[in-house]
């Protein structure tokens, strides 16, 4: 296909993208759900799991597989606006009240579901095809353990946000716990592709770099306010191409030091100036996100064939990853949570909303994929993994809410009786 043909093609398929996505975004939201939700459900929709299997001719016709590297592409710059406007969002002050029991809370969601996740997949081997000719069977390990342990930061931010639970006790530590997962979680990674390299390249790379961008970022956020008066004499044309240069040349830094663009993307927006100068080209942003962000979810989607856990140690595998996740983040969570002090209440929040996955789940599982260490067997169990530990965060935080209503009910009844 040659690059005239693939521009028609692509805007076709993007046509039928965001408007499937739409479609299952209104469909999810009579449920409480938020729209990347529906954009994940859509994404799976759209891949050989239901088109494929109804339509497979629609598929193929749609979606060529020369077009598919571009839909990476493109969805990568939706990603890194998505994931830059989620750090924007993010006060760094929110974690400095809940620190303490935030690193407890934190180191239990991420070494209960790596034990978990690694003792599951080691049992497996000999019994499940999950394991990709070739591959040491510790990178396998690894690499679905890590994957398990890994938190939905970006979705978690945006449920907080969009229920007015950012001032909240648990909306911070929910947040602080995310962070610091999320991060320990990417050097985890760039461990494990450095073991599947055959190179402490990686690695070292990788802490190396991070070293670098966290005195970047350090050195940021002392002299951002020379930079707020900067931002405000520039004009919005000129403000919002800087904005656009710094996004990406943050992304590519952290891309080539393996932790991925994304990372880049969300800390920069952490330190950025704050001005309504800076906040009005961050909007301007939002249109991009919007109509690129799909395609990440739908290139995934594509690469998902739920129709491979049929096989019944495939399915039973699945099972078997679904409790662990639940059990080593949501239980591990909750427990660490009630031994430092804090509410059952505020541990159940907190242990639900670590559970997410969604949308940093689906990256690893992605580089995983492009690295030839995930066969579709198990790239197809983990975007289970993702879509079900996501769903069910808001109805879970609805339960919660429910029975504190009803907990808190006689007693305000019993004055009046």
């Amino acid at each position: 296909m040659s690059a005239t043909e693939l521009a028609p093609a692509f805007f076709l398929a993007l046509i039928v993208i965001l408007l499937v996505c739409r479609l299952v975004g209104w469909v999810l939201r009579a449920a409480g759900q938020p729209p990347v939700v529906g954009e994940m459900v859509a994404g799976v929709v759209l891949g050989p799991s239901v088109l494929g299997l109804a339509l497979p001719g629609v598929e193929d016709f749609v979606f060529p597989q020369q077009l598919r590297p571009v839909l990476y592409v493109v969805g990568q710059i939706g990603l890194v606006v998505f994931m830059f406007k989620a750090g924007y969002e993010f006060r760094t002050e929110q974690i400095r009240r809940v620190a303490g029991p935030a690193s407890l809370i934190s180191a239990a969601g991420m070494v209960v579901p790596l034990l978990l996740g690694a003792l599951l997949t080691w049992l497996a081997r000999g019994r499940v095809h999950i394991f990709p000719p070739g591959v040491p069977l510790f990178v396998s390990v690894s690499f679905v353990a890590v994957t398990i342990a890994i938190t939905a930061f970006p979705m978690l931010a945006r449920i907080i946000n969009e229920r007015g639970l950012t001032h909240t006790r648990f909306g911070s530590l929910s947040l602080a716990c995310g962070a610091l997962d999320d991060a320990v979680a990417w050097l985890l990674l760039a461990g494990v592709m450095s073991v599947a390299a055959g190179s402490a390249g990686p690695v070292s790379l990788a802490l190396g770099g991070t070293l670098v961008l966290l005195a970047i970022l350090l050195a940021a956020l002392k002299v951002r306010g020379r930079f707020d008066t900067a931002s405000s004499r520039l004009a919005p044309e000129h403000l919002l191409l800087a904005v656009v240069v710094l996004l990406f040349l943050a992304a590519w830094y952290t891309d080539k030091i393996g932790l991925y663009a994304v990372f880049g993307a969300f800390s920069l927006g952490v330190v950025f100036p704050r001005t309504e100068a800076v906040e009005r080209a961050v909007a301007t942003l939002t249109p991009v996100a919007t109509v690129f962000l799909p395609l990440f979810f739908t290139y995934s989607g594509l690469n998902t064939d739920f129709g491979l856990l049929v096989q019944p140690s495939v399915l039973l595998f699945a099972v078997g990853a679904l409790v662990v996740a639940v059990a080593g983040k949501f239980g591990a969570c909750w427990a660490a949570a009630r031994l430092t002090g804090e509410s059952n209440e505020i541990a159940l929040r907190v242990g639900t909303l670590m559970n997410a996955r969604g949308l940093m789940q689906l990256i690893a599982i992605n580089v995983g994929l492009a690295a030839g260490i995930v066969t579709r067997e198990l790239f197809s169990v983990l975007v289970l993994v993702a879509v079900v530990t996501t769903v069910m965060a808001t109805p879970m935080l609805s339960l919660w809410d429910r029975r504190e209503v009803r907990r808190r009910a006689p007693a305000e009844l019993a004055p009046q009786t």
